[in-house]
């Protein structure tokens, strides 16, 4: 609601006090909340944490639409920080440490102590004359602009002293609301004098939840000189930033803050600066400092460098070790700026000594970092992030977020094993699973993986709705290679997915020389199109070339950290170039995060029957969902993996369990006969081979309803062969199978 005041501009906000003039709301007036802010109005001082030199604290002024409560993603719970009084805040002495006192125009060392005596905080450089000051120019009680009453300093940072102040003009004896002033370090600065001129603006036009807002640009004037000093007012955040919650956990002996915390932190800020570049705005320093975690809420600080992204003239702000490698040559981007945000993440989650020195342009490799040789997935989307081309890096916020959280799932489901699957936007489902062999029942039953089975089953790129032939697709019926490649041949759209529907149909019909060649066409208008890898790895495989295909999906998987499909394509083909231990890691990271892909849960199984871990297959197996199409074929795995001989031989409980689970299966005549047998055949050998006197087996014990004997198994034998003789198609066979019922039945004497 608009405030009554005449002449005011104000509205009144969610306690009832005009944002503008302070006068309260006459009563009765109906004020509309816009949601919880940041930093609530109270009897006394509002709570926040303490600000530490360096960090740059700004908080809540005026209220705004809260962020939505999403911090963790609704993947992970994170502890709330809580709010402290803001009087605990600031500065009793603030200085700038000596050791951190350099001109700004020649970057020589300037107010130092000599001879025991401390520097002087203000004065000229003895190198080029410019002159310096390390002093707050505002004091307690100091009213700026008539409306700002100030409390003290709160710290300083790359641009400014940060001030703690009071708005008298919508505060009274009931509740205070309290904002930040921030100035200038070297008053006698003209970068930084311009970047806060900057700052006025445009900043001002910003308002998303996660980045502090700017409300005014005011002047107040220098205690000494008389002239006008521009100071920035901006929303007061309580809290603590990244940087010292990672110093708090380092006082505790931790070293680092947990990875699914960092990740999700990243999470969180990534659509922050999303926001900035949709607005054609550049942060440019982005760093632990410059987050604020408080209570349920991540705020993104500090926009005393940010630039507009045409800007070739101000100044260029950022801190050695974040900064990308580029900015000194060609300037700040959006890529730079992911570059920022890679950097803090690995800051945040490992122990990163000499990351800006020895490490200020690379990462440290993976056997040097535990972490990173241990969640593979995250040290991708880190080199990515990171990569010394902007052009290879994540291209937008937005892209790096949506695969961060995917690397999230992968991280917590791993480390809980419970699921935490979500529908791909950049891949189909599984058109189908491959390498379920182990499950299937015929004459003709494949039970090694074959690349040619794995190219036709494994998801397919999502079509880009936005693409001139997205219509046309959607609206393609048929699905023979050869009539698909007709239709698509004479199409009056001619765009990229249409080239690449022309791909796959080729690799389909078998014409991989003709796939290969449009990808090389697609790729020279763009070689950064992840797709054009994919597809080389489905026509590697179609080829019958596995080691080739491993490299094209790697490439993938380089590009895609986040997406279980890559790593599934992965895995299949580092699988048949003969690596399981490799394959094996990348098929159970699928399967923990999305039950889903049900060819990881087949390829984790006979990965593990391979190396003789009947449990670990079994396990994997049981895992299928009941409710899953091939819930029974994982079964039928399950009853031969546990008959399989192994280096630990067969005992009577497999045998019970195998015969237990083929009771349990609705199967038709057939697929139970053939079980039967093999379960009875097993049993048999396992009974011959032992010799076992009948005191020691299991009291009652019985395989499918027969004795577990030899005579009993025979028996048994003998009427499940009779039982597929009459199921056969042709003479022949039913004359064998009758031919092996009588040679195994049991003798009698007559």
């Amino acid at each position: 609601m608009r405030c009554v005041r005449s002449g005011c501009p104000g509205s009144y906000g969610a306690e009832g006090y005009c944002d503008e003039c302070g006068r309260r709301a006459p009563a009765g007036a109906a004020v509309t909340s816009p949601g919880a802010s940041v930093a609530t109005a109270a009897a006394t001082l509002p709570s926040v944490a303490t600000v530490s030199a360096g960090s740059v604290r700004t908080g809540s002024g005026r209220s705004r639409p809260a962020a939505r409560g999403g911090l963790g993603a609704g993947l992970i719970d994170i502890p709330r920080v809580p709010l402290r009084d803001p009087a605990t805040a600031v500065m009793s002495d603030p200085k700038v440490a000596e050791s951190r006192r350099f001109c700004t125009q020649c970057e020589a060392a300037v107010g130092r102590g000599r001879d025991g005596k401390p520097g002087r905080a203000e004065g000229f450089c003895p190198s080029c004359g410019h002159p310096f000051s390390f002093l707050p120019r505002l004091r307690a009680g100091d009213l700026v602009n008539g409306r700002y009453e100030v409390l003290g300093a709160l710290a300083y940072g790359g641009l400014g002293w940060i001030y703690l102040a009071r708005d008298r003009n919508v505060s009274d004896s009931v509740s205070d609301r309290w904002v930040v002033l921030k100035g200038l370090i070297n008053t006698g600065d003209g970068d930084a004098m311009a970047s806060a001129v900057t700052e006025r603006r445009f900043l001002v036009e910003i308002d998303h939840p996660n980045i502090v807002k700017i409300h005014d640009f005011v002047q107040h004037p220098d205690p000494k000189t008389g002239e006008l000093v521009g100071y920035i007012v901006m929303e007061y955040v309580g809290g603590q930033s990244l940087r010292d919650m990672l110093v708090a956990r380092r006082a505790e002996g931790a070293r680092v803050l947990p990875l699914p915390e960092v990740i999700a932190y990243g999470v969180e800020i990534l659509p922050a600066l999303g926001y900035l570049h949709d607005r054609g705005l550049i942060f440019c320093d982005f760093k632990p400092d410059n987050v604020i975690h408080a209570e349920e809420q991540l705020k993104l600080i500090d926009l005393g460098g940010v630039r507009r992204a045409d800007d070739d003239v101000s100044a260029i702000y950022g801190t050695p070790g974040y900064q990308a490698p580029e900015v000194a040559a060609v300037g700040p981007s959006v890529a730079s700026d992911i570059y920022t945000v890679g950097r803090s993440l690995a800051v945040l989650s490992f122990e990163f000594r000499g990351f800006s020195s020895t490490y200020a342009d690379r990462l440290p490799d993976p056997s040097e970092v535990p972490l990173l040789a241990q969640e593979e997935s995250y040290h991708r989307l880190l080199r990515r992030a990171t990569h010394r081309e902007p052009a290879r890096r994540f291209q937008s916020a937005a892209e790096m977020s949506e695969q961060l959280l995917g690397v999230l799932r992968e991280v917590v489901s791993a480390a809980d094993g419970v699921p935490r699957p979500t529908l791909s936007r950049r891949f189909t489902p599984e058109r189908r699973a491959f390498g379920t062999g182990a499950g299937e029942v015929g004459d003709a039953v494949v039970t090694d993986l074959r690349p040619a089975s794995v190219a036709a089953a494994l998801p397919l790129p999502q079509v880009d709705v936005l693409d001139p032939g997205a219509g046309l697709l959607a609206t393609l019926s048929v699905t023979d290679p050869d009539e698909v490649i007709r239709e698509l041949t004479a199409a009056p759209v001619q765009s990229v997915e249409v080239a690449l529907r022309l791909v796959r149909a080729r690799i389909e019909q078998g014409d991989l020389a003709g796939a290969l060649a449009g990808l090389d066409e697609l790729a020279a208008a763009d070689p950064f199109d992840w797709r054009m890898d994919w597809y080389r790895g489905l026509a590697a495989l179609a080829a019958n070339t596995p080691g080739e295909a491993r490299v094209a999906f790697d490439a993938v998987y380089n590009e895609l950290p986040g997406e279980p499909a890559a790593r599934l394509a992965l895995a299949a083909a580092v699988e048949c170039t003969g690596d399981p231990s490799a394959a094996e890691r990348l098929y159970e990271r699928v399967w923990r995060v999305d039950h889903g892909y049900l060819s990881a849960a087949f390829g984790l199984a006979r990965i593990r029957l391979a190396v003789e871990d009947r449990a670990g297959a079994l396990a994997v197996l049981d895992q299928v969902p009941d409710s899953s199409s091939l819930h029974v074929v994982a079964q039928v795995a399950a009853v031969r993996a546990s008959l399989r001989a192994t280096a630990h031989p067969v005992k009577p409980d497999d045998l019970l369990h195998a015969s237990g689970r083929l009771e349990r299966l609705s199967l038709d005549v057939e697929r139970r006969a053939r079980l039967a047998v093999e379960v009875l055949e097993a049993a048999l050998a396992w009974i011959t081979a032992t010799r076992l006197p009948g005191h020691r087996l299991p009291p009652g014990a019985g395989v499918l309803g027969h004795e577990l004997t030899e005579r009993g198994l025979r028996l048994g034998l003998e009427q499940a062969y009779r039982a597929m003789a009459q199921l056969a198609r042709d003479t022949d066979t039913r004359i064998a199978l009758v031919d092996r019922a009588n040679a195994v039945r049991p003798r009698t004497l007559v």
